[in-house]
C-alpha cells in the first residue's frame, strides 16, 4: 500500500493510505417497523454523524407519515439524498464530497449567515415585517444544515478520518471549530427567536425604545464578528476585547429591560423582554467563542 506525507502546522507528519480505485463505503441498515415519528427523526441523524455513506429505512410497509418525515431530515442534512424508493425499503446515500466545504468554510459560512439573521430581525421588528421575519426564521435550518455537517466532520476526524484542509489545521483546530460551531449555532435559534416576537407583534413599538435595541444589537453583531476574527487568527488581545466588552455593556442591557418594564402595552412588554434577553445572551455567546479563541492562541504560541 502507497502512502502520502502531509506536513501538519505543529511540524509534525501526517502519514495517510493512498486508496486507489476504490473507497470503503459503509451501510447502516434500519428496521422502521413501528418506529415513532421523533425516533426515525433521530435515529437518521445518528447514522449521518456516524459516517455512513448509505442508510437503508425497511419494513414491510413504510407509512406516508414516515416517509414524509425522512423527506424533512434528507432536507436538514447536508449531502444525503433519496437514490431508491417503494412501499417498504427507502435508501439514502450522502452525496457530499467532502472535499467542497471543510470544516473552516463551514463554521465560517454558519457565522455569516447567523450575523445576517441578528441583523435582519432586528430590521423586521422595527419595520414590522412579517415577511423578512419568517425570511430569518427559515435561515435557521441552513446553520442548523451546516451545524450537524461539522459535527459529522469532526466525528470523522476522531475515528480516524483525514483532515481535509490539514495543512493549515491540525486535530486541535478542528476541535476548536467544531467548538465554535454550537455558539453560533444557539445564535441563529435567538434570531430566529427575535424573529418569531416580530411574527405575533400587532402594535407598533416606540421608536425611542427600537433605537436602543437597534444600538445594541449593532454592537452585537460586532462583538461576535470580532470573536470569529479572534478565532480564525489566534489573536488573544482581540479576543480579551470581546470578553471585555461584553461585560461593559450588561449595565446597559439593564437598563433598557427596565425601560421596558415601563411600557403601557402588556404584549409590548412581555415581546421586547424576549428580544432583550435574546440579545443579551448572543453577547454571551460571542465571549464563549472569545474564550475558544484564547485557548487556541495560548495553545499555538
Amino acid at each position: 500500500m502507497r502512502v502520502s506525507l502531509q506536513a501538519q502546522p505543529d511540524g509534525k507528519l501526517l502519514i495517510d493510505p493512498i486508496l486507489e480505485g476504490w473507497e470503503i463505503k459503509t451501510t447502516k441498515r434500519i428496521d422502521v417497523t413501528g418506529c415513532e415519528i421523533k425516533a426515525l427523526e433521530r435515529d437518521i441523524i445518528a447514522a449521518y454523524l456516524h459516517g455512513y455513506d448509505r442508510i437503508e429505512l425497511s419494513s414491510e410497509r413504510i407509512l406516508a407519515e414516515q416517509k414524509q418525515t425522512i423527506r424533512k431530515v434528507c432536507y436538514k442534512l447536508i449531502g444525503l439524498e433519496i437514490i431508491e424508493e417503494s412501499s417498504n425499503c427507502v435508501v439514502i446515500q450522502d452525496l457530499l464530497n467532502p472535499n467542497e466545504l471543510p470544516i473552516k468554510k463551514g463554521v465560517q459560512r454558519m457565522f455569516l449567515i447567523a450575523v445576517s439573521m441578528q441583523k435582519d430581525a432586528v430590521r423586521a421588528l422595527k419595520a414590522i415585517d412579517y415577511d423578512l421575519a419568517l425570511d430569518v426564521s427559515q435561515r435557521d435550518d441552513e446553520v442548523d444544515r451546516l451545524y450537524l455537517l461539522i459535527s459529522k466532520q469532526f466525528r470523522s476526524i476522531l475515528c480516524g478520518g483525514r483532515m481535509l484542509d490539514s495543512a493549515e489545521t491540525n486535530i486541535e483546530g478542528y476541535h476548536d471549530f467544531r467548538m465554535a460551531a454550537n455558539p453560533l449555532e444557539r445564535i441563529a435559534d435567538h434570531a430566529q427567536r427575535i424573529a418569531n416576537v416580530t411574527s405575533k407583534l400587532q402594535h407598533p413599538v416606540s421608536n425611542k425604545v427600537l433605537e436602543k435595541i437597534e444600538g445594541i444589537n449593532n454592537a452585537y453583531i460586532e462583538l461576535v464578528r470580532q470573536s470569529i476574527e479572534a478565532l480564525f487568527d489566534a489573536d488573544t488581545f482581540l479576543a480579551n476585547q470581546v470578553i471585555d466588552s461584553v461585560d461593559n455593556m450588561r449595565a446597559g442591557v439593564e437598563e433598557l429591560h427596565a425601560s421596558i418594564l415601563k411600557l403601557e402595552s402588556h404584549e409590548i412588554m412581555i415581546s421586547l423582554g424576549i428580544v432583550v434577553d435574546s440579545l443579551s445572551r448572543i453577547g454571551d455567546l460571542s465571549s464563549n467563542i472569545a474564550e475558544i479563541a484564547v485557548n487556541t492562541a495560548i495553545r499555538d504560541r
